[in-house]
Parts: C-alpha cells; sequence; structure tokens
C-alpha cells in the first residue's frame, strides 16, 4: 500500500530533522519551508541554506516558499508587543499554516503537519486551533502531533548537533528576539 503524501512545514532545520525521520515511517514527506517571521533577512537565508544543506544530506524533498516579510507584518500589526505565546503567535501560526495547507491543496497532499510544535516555547494547543480550522477548510488532515514528546526536542537537539546543525535561541520573530522570550 503507497503511503500518504504528507507537507510538513519546517520553520528551520534544527526543529526538522527528528519530525522528518519520524515522519516518514509512515508517510512520503515534503518539507515546506515558509517563514516570512525571521529576521533580520540575513537570518532567513541562513536558516533557508541549512533547511537546504540538511535536505541534501537527508535526501529530503523539499519545496522554499517566498519571504512575504511586509505581508507577515501587516498581519501581526498591533500585536508587535505580545509576550512570546501571546495573541501574535497564532496569527503567525494561522498564516504560516495557511501558506502550507494551500500548496498541499494545489499539490495533492492528503495531510499537513508543522514541526513547530517541537518548540518548548511554543503552545501546542496554539498550533493545533490554527491548523484544524485550515484542515476544514482545505478538506486536507492535519497531523497535530506533539513532536516535543518523548523527549523530541532533546533528541532534535542532538541530532542537530551530529548533523553540525546551529540551534537558534529565538523563534525567528524579530519581537521575541527582542523580548528575550525564546
Amino acid at each position: 500500500m503507497a503511503k500518504e503524501k504528507l507537507l510538513l512545514h519546517i520553520c528551520c532545520a534544527p526543529c526538522a530533522v527528528f519530525p522528518f525521520r519520524q515522519l516518514r515511517e509512515s508517510f512520503r514527506v515534503t518539507g515546506f519551508f515558509y517563514n516570512p517571521n525571521i529576521q533580520p533577512y540575513s537570518e532567513y537565508l541562513f536558516r533557508q541554506r541549512e533547511v537546504t544543506g540538511v535536505a541534501r544530506i537527508e535526501n529530503w524533498d523539499l519545496v522554499l516558499g517566498d519571504y512575504e516579510k511586509a505581508r507577515w507584518e501587516k498581519e501581526i500589526r498591533g500585536l508587535e508587543r505580545e509576550p512570546e505565546r501571546g495573541a501574535r503567535c497564532p496569527v503567525c501560526f494561522y498564516m504560516r499554516l495557511r501558506k502550507t495547507f494551500e500548496y498541499a491543496a494545489a499539490h495533492q497532499f492528503h495531510q499537513v503537519a508543522t514541526t513547530l510544535s517541537i518548540s518548548p516555547h511554543k503552545r501546542i494547543d496554539q498550533i493545533n486551533t490554527e491548523g484544524e480550522k485550515l484542515a476544514a477548510e482545505f478538506g486536507i488532515g492535519f497531523l497535530g502531533r506533539d513532536f516535543k514528546k518523548k523527549d523530541g526536542y532533546k533528541k532534535t537537539r542532538e541530532l542537530s548537533r551530529l548533523l553540525g546543525i546551529r540551534h537558534q535561541n529565538y523563534c525567528g520573530c524579530i519581537y521575541s528576539r527582542r523580548s528575550g522570550d525564546e
């Protein structure tokens, strides 16, 4: 029996390694790097290069989304002072997951998942709420797996170290970096 196609939204290479390996056991996985929240632009380019390099090493199929910083800034306008895990995060999750679902729908994927849940700094309920809304709208499954469970975060850190991937100290959002929450 053929495995279902799953599009995995990837926030960065370190957070992707463990989830990608885990999901490959059950799905035909393609990574989708779409993160207009990452700033400064040099950090975005660094993370994109790291994801591309790891995809080559790990033999992942990978799609690179556009960098839409102005669109992201418009979406989160008025929420700049929100703390990490506050009202800004679901808006950001929704925007990034929406683009993932749009790509999934256009390319006949059966499921969508995201690496965002591996971070101990993200709320799984916020991520899953946005993913489930989009799944209902698009008619595509959302795999709301909490990848940090069962030492997932620890395992992704270990794999990152073995692959020589730098683990960032903030989610990419300039506001989380300024607040020191991440």
